[in-house]
């Protein structure tokens, strides 16, 4: 239903109004997805301190007494706590976010006396893991921009700064797939071979299949020249697609400080990937050499590049990268142009999808999907994506994975990118209101499901997926029982991630309006936040509760519940992720009449009659008040993306965070 009133009914001289509006709907029977969110804080707020006293030592760390004998290893460290300040931002208790705080200076020194780190940074390592590294920091930055945004720009330096060796402007290049801190950290490994595993090397293939063994083969993996000499000068050196997820820190330092430089740089480096999928007819390639051109090391192939479409997860790692990246660009620049890298590229996996079941897929990532098909969907025939190519062709078939479609369409609200997962639902043979009990360390899996949520076809959606997370906690608190005596050896160093009973997905979903944040160094992507505006902190009260229940920016819809009986609480909707939306008009369920109650001598009680009024907004901020046990339908007209991305909050003084600047950072 359209709005009445229209956003440029102001006249340009017209100061911004901070819309207040009052539930006034009496709350009487709380649904059940209500009851079920707040006892899912509890039950969060309860685990989160069972692990941190059963796995970490008193500055935070994690109990671990080994050495890391490979390069690998630091992403598995902060993994575990990635969604810990997430929940603080969700509503999580007070002190959840100096625990978080806390735990990343602990491993933070762990991991230094480990020598894995130069300066509190990744001494050089691939950006499928670092992007998985720094998820922690990214939700610590947008808890606590002041607390952390020197030692995060200090980071996006390394990038930004071509003195630091891991960006050559001239070529627009990440000069090296493994990059951080020490510039000395050069090639893929550092003994004589990559340090591959024989149930890896049989999972994945060889890097260099195309290479002929060598005479006098064939080798052991310890001494196979395919894992030695070739690695090293085929793809130890020059640009990665994968290594575009590194866009996700210099926008969270562009997001800290507004600077030019750090948006020149996303625009410059991302606008170079984009002109090579151009180039290659939409389909991103994954490799350029030192001298800026695509296959220069590979003999002139498109792929076989590091993290790239041939070994060893092809989409899987390079997609995500990639729409890290143009959804930087995108953000910075306000030109959506930039995500067409990712569209063709996605649309070409589509265009070679076959259908099959499962149990005839060629996957290389079965633990994947071991939980999430489970029992007849294994064998439902369903449209399968090529997720890897090699001189032989596409292969590695797997099910459509949502995360990037999803985040498109999330970012664009276009008719397209919402057609392709229509048209991705229609062909799959799998019901998408299906909801799977599982958690994965990415802690995201069940976007087909809350995509049918938001489409209207599964109004039960928000209790079952409350109770999957649930089950999640009681899951991962009974394995903390288990293993919490464990000596990990360095093998077993997923224990943690494993263990880790924070789940958010429902939450984000359910509250905020968005996706999971994509897992390989995403920036949160959310219709609208909340903050306390008694507490003067980030996210829900205690006692609310939210539902988004259409993401339109014609219609953004949200339920909000104070469950309290008797206490008070004010809730301020921000509009977007970093307050870059506006809340251009807002109109709201009233119920002004309070006969309902009946008189005196009454046993029952009439159902209460409920209108609706509406106001302009014109604000990135709005105030609700909810009185005890009342409930209020808000239903927002969003203008997306008017205002520079910033970690403002409404506590901020007004004039940091007036609406007066431009998604290109001009003012406006």
């Amino acid at each position: 239903m359209p709005f009445d009133s229209h956003p440029d009914a102001h006249a340009e001289d017209t100061p911004p109004l901070v819309a207040d509006v009052r539930a006034t709907v009496p709350l009487l029977e709380p649904p059940g997805w209500a009851v079920a969110q707040r006892a899912l804080f509890d039950l969060l707020d309860h685990a989160w301190r069972r692990f941190a006293r059963d796995f970490t030592g008193p500055d935070g760390r994690l109990n671990y007494n080994g050495p890391l004998t490979t390069r690998d290893g630091v992403d598995d460290f902060y993994e575990v706590f990635f969604n810990w300040p997430q929940l603080y931002l969700l509503g999580g208790a007070d002190d959840l976010l100096p625990a978080s705080e806390k735990h990343w200076e602990g491993v933070t020194k762990q991991l230094t006396e480990l020598n894995m780190l130069r300066e509190e940074y990744e001494r050089g390592y691939d950006w499928f893991h670092q992007g998985e590294s720094l998820l922690l920091l990214y939700f610590l930055c947008m808890a606590a921009p002041d607390r952390w945004r020197e030692r995060a720009l200090r980071f996006a330096e390394l990038y930004v700064d071509p003195a630091h060796g891991n960006y050559d402007p001239a070529h627009r290049i990440i000069t090296r797939p493994h990059n951080g801190s020490d510039p000395d950290r050069t090639g893929l490994f550092d003994g004589d071979v990559y340090p591959w595993l024989l149930k890896e090397a049989e999972t994945y293939g060889y890097p260099l299949e195309w290479i002929p063994e060598a005479q006098d083969g064939p080798y052991p993996l310890s001494a196979d020249p395919r894992l030695g000499d070739q690695m090293r000068e085929r793809m130890g050196v020059g640009d990665t697609a994968v290594n575009l997820a590194a866009a996700g820190l210099v926008l969270n330092a562009w997001i800290l400080s507004g600077e030019d430089r750090y948006r020149d740089w996303i625009t410059q480096y991302v606008g170079a990937w984009r002109e090579r999928t151009r180039a290659h007819g939409g389909l991103i390639p994954d490799n350029v050499g030192p001298d800026g051109v695509v296959g220069s090391l590979l003999e002139g192939r498109w792929y076989g590049g590091h993290y790239g479409w041939s070994w060893p997860h092809g989409w899987h790692s390079l997609g995500h990268a990639a729409c890290v990246a143009a959804l930087a660009a995108a953000t910075v620049t306000g030109d959506d142009d930039y995500l067409t890298m990712v569209a063709t590229s996605l649309d070409t996996l589509i265009g070679h999808a076959k259908v099959m079941p499962h149990t005839e897929a060629d996957s290389s990532l079965p633990s994947k999907w071991a939980v999430e098909l489970v029992g007849p969907d294994r064998h439902t025939p369903t449209p399968h994506l090529p997720f890897r190519h090699n001189d032989s062709g596409w292969f590695d078939y797997n099910p459509a994975t949502p995360p990037v479609p999803v985040a498109l369409w999330h970012h664009t609200a276009s008719d397209a990118d919402r057609a392709r997962l229509e048209g991705l639902r229609e062909a799959d043979g799998i019901d998408w209101r299906t909801v799977r009990p599982f958690r994965s360390k990415e802690d995201s899996g069940h976007e087909k499901a809350w995509f049918a949520f938001l489409a209207g076809d599964d109004p039960g959606y928000p209790e079952r997926i409350l109770a999957m997370a649930q089950a999640q906690v009681r899951h991962r608190l009974r394995r903390i029982d288990r293993y919490r005596d464990l000596d990990v050896p360095e093998a077993d160093i997923h224990v943690w991630q494993l263990c880790n009973p924070v789940v958010t997905e429902a939450l984000v979903q359910l509250t905020w309006g968005g996706p999971q944040v994509l897992y390989q160094g995403g920036l949160q992507q959310a219709r609208l936040r909340y903050h306390d505006a008694d507490a003067r902190r980030a996210g829900l009260p205690a006692d609310v509760a939210a539902l988004v229940t259409s993401i339109d920016p014609e219609a953004t819809t949200v339920e909000l519940i104070n469950l309290a009986p008797e206490t008070d609480r004010t809730v301020i909707v921000q509009a977007g992720a970093f307050a870059e939306h506006t809340i251009t008009a807002v109109r709201y369920t009233t119920c002004t009449d309070d006969s309902w109650i009946g008189d005196m001598y009454d046993y029952g009680h009439t159902e209460p009659v409920v209108n609706e009024s509406e106001q302009v907004c014109d604000n990135t901020f709005l105030t609700v008040r909810l009185p005890a046990s009342t409930r209020i339908r808000l239903t927002l007209r969003l203008q997306l993306r008017a205002n520079t991305p910033s970690y403002r909050t409404p506590f901020d003084n007004p004039a940091d965070r007036a609406n007066t600047t431009d998604t290109t950072g001009e003012s406006a």
